[in-house]
């Protein structure tokens, strides 16, 4: 009797300390569930035998001599072990439940490009990616001594902060010892503009008080970031996406998609998010409706990726997936993070037809929180095809594009990315078409790109759409300063009228054939959207001295 009692006492704290390394999801749809049982339930039983051997002789027959409580932890343990193999396989396999995979994403819409995309602002636009912004954080650091040698850099997420796109990334601890000596936390977090390569912060204190990020997914024992929300309240769910985001005050949080599997033990799918004060460790659970927001996503990519994949896989049925393939739409490779006028975050990936290598039927923009998914039929390019458009046109160069963003730019589907050299530094900006990749616009920065993409969009006959009807500014004046300069081939048109004599305004032919006749002292007409900050798009020009058609 006492070996058995100490035997279950061996259980109970090899249960306790599996429990706390694993962090088991005690849900009867999650299989960790099972592993758990039928570990317990073997070594139970197997403290349950009686005496050293478990045969004895009768005669001539050899008989195993196991007790009914044994043979019962033993039949519960076999039991979670063909649970945990077989379960699956009938519940969430899907050439069983392909409907229910396809229906997962929930109901897509088709809608039109020009109606819920509005164009953006040329300050608006992202140029900076993920690995500029690593480089640009490091660089930060190495500007603080001896701090390197401590911490290291989390990974970066885009974000919008009150309006303005930032990748932000913690500090997190550079190893095991480092936890040991820095149980008060790392310091701060770095922010880098995700349009001007130059704004790049390091936060470590507010309000007078440092930043210090003490639960992390790089700490060990009770400030490990899973096992921290996990051991407060969430043994029965999900966790996973751990991103770093900051509220609108800067205060810096750990951001947690709560799931749960929809068909059987498959079919994952966010039903919540928690968030964790960096700092305090404090926790908040919500529902994805009530969630505060300023949290910029509750979908994580991983999720929304296979249940696009699936929706269009699926489309008819299993058979027809793997066979005949017919209708069968597939994303395109890759998915980026977008962001509308509303300030809402977007998943965003092309989609293409089977077998289709660098055209897209369309693509496809899911609310990072809600799930409200939009299909647009926008025939074009692939991504990666509108990178192979980009490089090319600077092949002498050897310049590489970063993965693209798609925009709304003068009324046309627009993927934006940008140039670096071989030293990771960006060179130049680059819009191409959706539509039809071989129109590219280059230039050295975001105002130069736009100007060669108006002139090739118009080269080909393309309807220019530039703002919104209803924001448009009319000024008239008369010509103070005008004149012409030539950059990469092409001609730009610089002047000044008299009632603005702070702007400069800058266009090209392609807006009017008035231009190259234009002269100081002539009184014209403008109307033109003003971005701030000194970012002026024209959108027409009426010299009204020429009455040219």
């Amino acid at each position: 009797m006492k070996r058995k009692l100490w035997g279950y006492l061996l259980v109970l704290v090899g249960a306790l300390a599996y429990i706390y390394v694993e962090l088991p999801v005690f849900n009867p749809r999650f299989t960790s569930l099972y592993v758990f049982v039928a570990g317990i339930a073997l070594l139970l039983g197997f403290f349950s035998l009686k005496g050293p051997s478990l045969i004895t002789v009768e005669g001539d027959h050899s008989l195993f001599n196991v007790p009914k409580l044994a043979k019962l932890f033993f039949g519960i343990g076999i039991l979670a072990i063909i649970v945990t193999v077989a379960a699956p396989f009938v519940l969430s396999a899907p050439f069983l439940h392909s409907s229910k995979y396809r229906e997962l994403l929930g109901t897509v819409q088709e809608s039109q490009f020009t109606s819920d995309i509005s164009p953006v602002s040329v300050a608006d636009i992202r140029l900076v990616d993920r690995e500029t912004a690593i480089r640009l954080g490091d660089k930060k650091i190495g500007e603080v001594p001896a701090l390197g040698s401590i911490s290291k850099l989390g990974e970066f997420h885009i974000q919008s902060v009150n309006g303005s796109l930032y990748w932000v990334a913690p500090l997190v601890h550079r190893d095991t010892i480092k936890w040991l000596t820095n149980l008060g936390g790392t310091t701060g977090y770095i922010m880098v503009s995700a349009t001007n390569p130059q704004d790049v912060r390091f936060v470590q204190e507010l309000d007078g008080q440092p930043v210090k990020i003490v639960y992390q997914p790089d700490a060990y024992l009770h400030q490990d970031l899973a096992r921290h929300v996990y051991l407060n309240g969430h043994t029965n769910i999900g966790l996973t996406d751990f991103t770093f985001e900051i509220d609108d005050n800067g205060i810096p949080y750990w951001v947690v998609t709560l799931y749960d599997h929809k068909i059987g033990f498959g079919g994952s799918d966010a039903v919540g998010v928690a968030t964790v004060n960096a700092t305090t460790g404090e926790i908040a659970s919500y529902s994805i409706e009530d969630a505060p927001t300023w949290i910029d996503r509750i979908q994580p990519e991983s999720f929304i990726g296979s249940q696009i994949r699936d929706w269009g896989v699926y489309v008819e049925g299993f058979l027809n997936a793997v066979i005949t393939e017919a209708n069968v739409l597939v994303p395109t490779t890759g998915m980026s993070l977008v962001y509308g006028e509303d300030g809402k975050s977007y998943w965003y990936t092309g989609i293409t037809s089977s077998g289709a290598d660098e055209s897209t039927i369309g693509f496809m923009l899911v609310d990072t929180r809600t799930k409200e998914s939009k299909l647009y039929k926008q025939p074009g390019a692939t991504e990666v095809a509108a990178m192979r458009s980009a490089e090319g046109k600077v092949q002498e160069k050897g310049y590489t594009a970063t993965f693209p963003v798609m925009y709304n730019i003068l009324g046309q589907p627009t993927y934006v990315m940008s140039l670096k050299d071989k030293a990771g530094l960006i060179k130049m900006v680059s819009f191409v078409s959706v539509e039809d990749y071989s129109l590219v616009g280059l230039g050295e920065n975001k105002e130069e790109a736009l100007r060669s993409y108006q002139e090739a969009l118009k080269s080909k006959g393309n309807q220019i759409n530039i703002g919104n009807q209803a924001t448009h500014l009319e000024a008239k004046g008369i010509i103070t300063r005008f004149n012409a300069d030539v950059q990469s081939g092409n001609t730009y048109y610089y002047f000044t009228i008299d009632t603005m004599p702070n702007n400069v305004f800058i266009t090209n032919s392609a807006l009017s054939k008035e231009l190259p006749l234009t002269q100081v002292g002539d009184s014209i007409t403008l109307l033109y959207d003003d971005y701030g900050q000194g970012n002026v798009d024209l959108v027409e020009f009426d010299n009204l001295a020429l009455s040219i058609k």
